[in-house]
């Protein structure tokens, strides 16, 4: 069943009662605790270098923000838009907020690179065949993005 034809379901998401970010406290995978947000990544990503920014209060679409949270969250974005492109030397970085399914406010960073699974297309997990990763290339990553954001401070 879809979560929008449950309107008392949805509503209990929307207002974060049963949100799972906000029922665990914070997202899982965290890698750094930026101005507003927290940045994850996670080693069974769909792209090398992917990273998600969630908003740390609860928050489902953009205009439910402040003016100064707003201004705070995309210093956010721009921070982790430039250590993204740092660490992974991508082509283009493609950016997604959803909540579709975890009406929480958060951005999806895909980095883009030349004859990736992508090309010409949309991002879509069924387009993937193999692991984002070469062992041990993750914590590689992980750890270069980490530099590179706390570098930023």
């Amino acid at each position: 069943m879809n979560l929008w034809s449950d309107p008392e379901r949805w509503a209990r998401l929307r207002s974060g009662e049963s949100c799972v970010i906000c029922r665990q406290g914070a997202p899982n995978d965290i890698l750094v605790e930026l101005e507003t947000s927290w940045v994850t990544v996670n080693e069974d990503a769909l792209m090398r270098g992917y990273a998600c920014l969630v908003f740390r209060q609860h928050a489902v679409e953009l205009h439910d923000l402040s003016e100064e949270e707003g201004a705070a969250f995309m210093r956010d974005i721009r921070r982790l838009s430039a250590a993204v492109q740092q660490t992974t030397g991508a082509i283009k970085l493609n950016y997604e907020v959803h909540g579709n399914t975890i009406p929480h406010l958060h951005m999806h960073f895909y980095p883009r690179y030349p004859g990736d699974a992508f090309e010409g297309g949309p991002i879509t997990a069924k387009a993937v065949s193999k692991a984002a990763y070469a062992p041990g290339e993750f914590e590689v990553i992980r750890t270069r993005l980490r530099e590179a954001l706390v570098d930023a401070i």
